[in-house]
């Protein structure tokens, strides 16, 4: 099977940040909201969509 050299580096990448943190995922999730505090670029948030039950 061949590897795809931009999969394998996006992958390199996650284990690298996640290590960072020392795989805790709510480390890693607030340095991300940090970073996207910080980053000045618009924030775009969605509304649940409606169930369509009644």
């Amino acid at each position: 099977m061949l590897k795809d050299e931009l999969v394998e580096e996006v992958r390199k990448a996650r284990q690298e940040q996640a290590a960072k943190w020392n795989f805790d995922l709510k480390a890693i999730l607030a340095d991300a909201r940090k970073r996207q505090a910080q980053s000045g670029h618009e924030v775009v948030s969605f509304a649940p969509k409606e169930s369509k039950e009644g």
